[in-house]
């Protein structure tokens, strides 16, 4: 969608929230200095695998096998994703198994699969098509006793075990100054991109408890909520 906007128009100020290096995606010529009619947020939610997957060993410290579902139609998160998670595997000897899903019928066919093969754990990619499923996913999660991890608060707030990644509250404040520096004079070209770096773990406790699963204290006291 961004890029459409780009394509679309080299005169309007256009204002973005990425989850992914705009600089890399040849949004900006640089986050310093963005150049052109654009520049924005840049949230970090897929450059964070290896930090996710040592929080979903804490939880889970016996876990050896973990499922990471990703999504196949959305190539730059799951390259992003995987070039976290497997040298973060390799050093925590655990073992992973690639997952793809990109519809709904493909959830569903991945927990069926978890049912006969029993991962440890499940790491589940950060995607919009995973965002907008997310009750699906921790229903299913429940439903099949799979601990897993997720991305961002929303999931947690629906019922997912344990979410770690940027405050998406926090980014789209920063958003919204940008665009009233903007509606005040001020030109894209001469705002650099910032990179939103305040992170945020949500622990789900009731979740937990459903699972069987004992939080660790050092988890409970570093979580930024814990739901009840």
């Amino acid at each position: 969608m961004i890029s459409a906007a780009k394509e679309a128009t080299t005169r309007i100020p256009i204002v973005f929230l990425s989850g992914e290096d705009p600089a890399r995606l040849g949004l900006v010529a640089s986050l310093a200095q963005p150049g052109g009619n654009m520049t924005g947020i840049n949230f970090f939610n897929r450059e964070l695998g290896s930090k996710q997957l040592g929080l979903l060993r804490e939880l889970v410290p016996s876990a050896k096998r973990i499922a990471v579902l990703v999504n196949p139609t959305e190539a730059r998160v799951t390259e992003t994703t995987l070039r976290e998670l497997e040298p973060a595997a390799r050093v925590n000897g655990l073992q992973i198994q690639i997952v793809h899903a990109s519809t709904s019928r493909e959830i569903d066919a991945a927990f069926a699969a978890f049912a006969r093969e029993r991962p440890d754990a499940l790491f589940v990619a950060a995607d919009p098509f995973f965002n907008s499923r997310r009750l699906q996913l921790s229903l299913l999660a429940m439903r099949y006793g799979v601990p897993a991890i997720y991305s961002g608060r929303e999931y947690a707030e629906v019922g997912s075990l344990i979410t770690y990644g940027s405050d998406i509250t926090d980014a789209y404040r920063r958003v919204g100054g940008y665009v009233g520096r903007i509606l005040k004079g001020a030109k894209p070209e001469d705002m650099p991109v910032v990179q939103a770096d305040k992170l945020e773990l949500i622990v789900n406790a009731q979740s937990a408890r459903a699972l069987g699963l004992a939080v660790p204290q050092s988890l409970l006291v570093a979580a930024d909520e814990v739901i009840e």
